[in-house]
This record gives structure tokens, C-alpha cells and sequence, in this order.
């Protein structure tokens, strides 16, 4: 459930300086609205025990809107951020936000949080500093009654803010790794590996829900003569221009890889009535067109495809693969 409560005129939340760079820093993460996980659900849990609240959360200060990546005891999964508290606490990076008693304090005594359900009127929040500097959100603790906040329960929230801010850091560095290693550093396509694992999904889909696709193996034609006589740094900047050129052919939700080489692969989603031979027909045209390259010789190759259509018939993965090789082969003897 999102954006329960309703804003109404109140009053509208400060605005960091720095917001155009803190926002760059949040979508830096690459975590809004996905799925809980189990390590920023864990901490919210041990702060919820730790300082003895009902209701602890973790939040991420988008643009117009606080999404928690994690929360106890709140009950939804975003807040307005005109009645979001974090949106007070990330003013002030360096200090903790601590208000004891809501009804007691102007900024939020009329809040719907305070005046609505749940009724809260304790809260603490640490906001959540990255590397860099930026308050990417918070991690705080409320409660529907008020109370005092020591300096001890003060440190312990911000030793929980700087395990939050470590656990974003290795989920940024492990995602980071994983698409570096699905990834074809020259044309910054998929790879292989990460075609053949989206394909065996697909076919898993398709295999369900009847839901057509083709797949397509593609290879060029003349693309050893550029490198025999241009050099491999030509034929480097063929592939990446050849590679951008299919792109411009295929819609959102298809799939070009590089497969290695002069090789590559496509998973198209559709009929195969609809989409094969337009698609086959606008990719030869595109990539049939002269390149200029970067040392002023200009080049022009061709490309030969193959292609398949899934069904029942097609079957697992490793034979559509063949079917689609079998296709290529058969198109480049013709």
C-alpha cells in the first residue's frame, strides 16, 4: 500500500541545496522499488529491538516521495514526502533528527502521521550518508507515545545509519560486478552468457504462457577483410557502430547480444509473422550502409541472419540454439 495519508495543505517540506546531485546519488543505487531484502530488513528489525519502538524504517528520499527499502510496524511502503519526517532529518546530514513529543513541535504537530493513524509521537531519524557526501534518506525509529532519546540511543542509531550506508555500498559494488560480467566491454551489449541465461527464461515463459518469440543468429559479411586490411582497431570501431545500428532497429523489451566475434544474437518477442522478415529486412539495410571510420577510410559489409521461431516443437534451449546456427549457415551458403 502507498501514499496512504492525504497531504492536504500542509505545509510543503524543506529542499536540500544540493538536491539535483543528492537525487543522482539515490538513483545511483538502482534500488527504488525493488523488492525487500534481507539484510536492510534484518537491521530494521535489530533497531526496532535495540531502542525498544514499535515502528523502525528505512528510507530513501526520491523527489517526491520517501520509499523505504525497508519498514516495521508503518504499514506502507512509501510516504508523501511533504509529510515524511526524513525529509526534515536530511537537511542536516551530519546531526540525528530527534523529536520527543510531535504534538509539542510547529513542523509536525498538524502532520497526518500525528493526527491520523498510526498517531505517532516520538520520533528519531539518522540520515544516511554515502561516500560522496550526499543524505540519500534515513534510517529512523517512531513510536505512538512520547519519550526521551539518550545520547547512547543516539549513537546506536547512527552506528545502524553507517551499516545501512555499507550495505548499499556492497549491493552497488556486487550489482556492479554481476553486469560487468554479463556484459561485452567493446559494444557494451549482453554477452553470451547473459543471452543464453535470458533465452532459457524465455523459453521458460513461452512454454507457459504460449507467448511467441524468435531468435535470431546473426554474423557479418567482409568483416575479416576490414580487419585484415584496416587493422583490428577498425574493425573494433565496426563492431560498436554495427552493434548501435541494430540497436536502432529493435523496440523496447528485445534483446541484441554480442555472442563473440563478428557474431551475434537477438531475442525478439511477437509473432514471428510480424516481426521476422521486417526485422530481418531493416537490420540488412542498416548495416548494409557505408561506415566512415575514425582513420578516414570508408568500409561497407553485410550481414547474413538466421532465424527461428519458438514453439512447442522448437524445444529446450540448446535446440533452438542449433535451429537458429542451422538457419545462419543455410542463409550464408545462399
Amino acid at each position: 500500500m502507498a501514499k496512504l495519508y492525504q497531504v492536504g495543505e500542509y505545509m510543503k517540506c524543506p529542499i536540500p541545496a544540493n538536491e539535483i546531485s543528492r537525487l543522482q546519488a539515490v538513483y545511483a543505487y538502482d534500488i527504488l522499488d525493488t523488492l525487500p531484502e534481507v539484510d536492510f530488513d534484518t537491521i530494521t528489525r535489530i533497531a526496532s529491538m535495540a531502542l525498544k519502538v514499535p515502528a523502525a524504517v528505512i528510507g530513501l528520499m526520491d523527489s517526491d516521495r520517501l520509499w523505504f527499502i525497508s519498514q516495521l510496524g508503518l504499514g506502507v511502503t512509501e510516504l508523501d514526502r511533504q509529510i515524511a519526517f526524513c525529509a526534515h532529518a536530511i537537511m542536516a546530514p551530519n546531526e540525528l533528527l530527534v523529536v520527543e513529543n510531535m504534538l509539542e513541535d510547529e513542523r509536525f504537530q498538524n502532520n497526518p502521521l500525528v493526527t491520523q493513524a498510526p498517531n505517532l509521537r516520538f520520533y528519531a531519524g539518522a540520515p544516511l550518508i554515502n561516500l560522496q557526501g550526499y543524505a540519500l534518506g534515513t534510517i529512523a525509529v517512531a513510536d505512538t507515545v512520547p519519550r526521551r532519546f539518550t545520547p547512547q540511543e543516539g549513537e546506536i542509531l547512527k552506528d545502524f545509519s553507517k551499516l545501512v550506508v555499507s550495505t548499499l555500498e556492497h549491493r552497488s559494488k556486487a550489482s556492479q560486478y554481476q553486469k560487468l560480467a554479463l556484459t561485452d566491454q567493446l559494444t557494451g551489449l549482453p554477452n553470451r552468457s547473459n543471452f543464453e541465461r535470458t533465452l532459457d527464461l524465455q523459453i521458460a515463459h513461452s512454454s507457459r504462457t504460449g507467448d511467441p518469440f524468435s531468435l535470431f543468429y546473426m554474423d557479418l559479411n567482409q568483416f575479416k577483410m576490414v580487419n585484415d586490411t584496416y587493422g583490428h582497431a577498425a574493425g573494433d570501431e565496426v563492431l560498436v557502430r554495427v552493434a548501435q545500428a541494430m540497436l536502432s532497429q529493435l523496440r523496447a523489451g528485445d534483446m541484441l547480444a554480442r555472442l563473440g566475434g563478428d557474431e551475434f544474437g537477438m531475442i525478439v518477442r511477437g509473432s514471428a509473422e510480424e516481426t521476422s522478415q521486417p526485422l530481418m529486412q531493416r537490420i540488412s539495410e542498416v548495416v548494409a550502409k557505408p561506415i566512415m571510420l575514425s582513420n578516414g577510410k570508408q568500409v561497407s559489409i553485410g550481414i547474413s541472419i538466421g532465424n527461428v521461431a519458438y514453439s512447442e516443437l522448437t524445444g529446450s534451449l540448446d535446440k533452438i540454439m542449433a535451429q537458429a546456427d542451422k538457419a545462419l549457415y543455410q542463409n550464408k551458403r545462399g
